[in-house]
């Protein structure tokens, strides 16, 4: 195999799956790992990856690579109301809830069928679906709207949040590792999700498989103070149980 064809499958493979490792690609096209290497280095200087210790991540998922509301509305659609399915079962009559900012948290808002319960929540978008239901009762945190995520962060959305103590908050995240725990690209975002999850008796983490060993620049918490993740089914069954070996649950849609 010619070293322009390996390479176009090693972007190929990246592409897909958001992060590689030098020994699965070496192993999968039957090359040693220092080819590899040189393929990951060469990629990296004409800017089509980032070689990380052990692999390479794409060019966008740069630590502070942060994809706005918009781009991820549309993307992986079928996921998200596969993962906002399981998360809104979760939800029980008399529950009260923190529902951030999010597209995957919007679809779980669209399927929540519980009764009397009370949702906290940062996102305009949410506190506007769930207006028209009925047995909901809505506390919207108010705050710094930000327009990329169309989030509501900062002092003034911290304050509201402390001033209650919730069953269960969902959170989504835009990385996941055991070493690194949850992560996501803004700090002030980053603050105002580690509010929603110190008030909060169960931490439920929404997101797809490809946030999994995916590192972004601002921490939210430590991978411990999750008692969820609820992803895709497409997630490799090694990560389910070395996240199981920690104490993480993780709930496959």
């Amino acid at each position: 195999m010619f070293a322009e064809e390996r390479q176009q499958k090693i972007l190929d493979i990246l592409n897909s799956k958001s992060s590689i490792k030098v020994m699965d690609i070496a192993e999968l096209l039957n090359v040693s790992e220092s080819t590899i290497r040189r393929d990951l280095q060469e990629l990296e200087e004409k800017n089509l990856l980032m070689r990380t210790h052990g692999g390479a991540v794409g060019i966008y998922n740069r630590t502070n690579f942060e994809p706005s509301f918009v781009d991820k509305q549309d993307e992986k659609i079928d996921q998200k109301i596969s993962i906002a399915e399981v998360a809104s079962m979760m939800i029980e009559d008399g529950d009260t809830i923190i529902l951030d900012s999010g597209t995957t948290t919007l679809e779980i808002a669209k399927r929540i069928r519980s009764r009397n319960i009370t949702v906290i929540t940062n996102s305009i978008d949410i506190a506007s679906e769930l207006s028209n239901k009925e047995g909901i009762e809505i506390i919207v945190t108010g705050g710094s709207l930000r327009s990329n995520t169309r989030a509501m962060v900062g002092h003034l959305t911290e304050a509201v949040i402390k001033n209650f103590r919730v069953d269960k908050a969902f959170v989504g995240a835009n990385g996941i590792s055991i070493e690194d725990g949850v992560t996501t690209p803004n700090f002030i975002e980053a603050q105002t999700k580690k509010t929603m999850i110190n008030y909060a008796s169960k931490v439920i983490i929404v997101a797809d498989s490809t946030k999994f060993n995916n590192v972004s620049f601002s921490i939210i918490c430590p991978i411990k103070a999750v008692s969820m993740i609820i992803t895709s089914r497409d997630i490799e069954q090694n990560i389910i149980k070395e996240y199981s070996e920690v104490g993480v649950d993780i709930v496959t849609a």
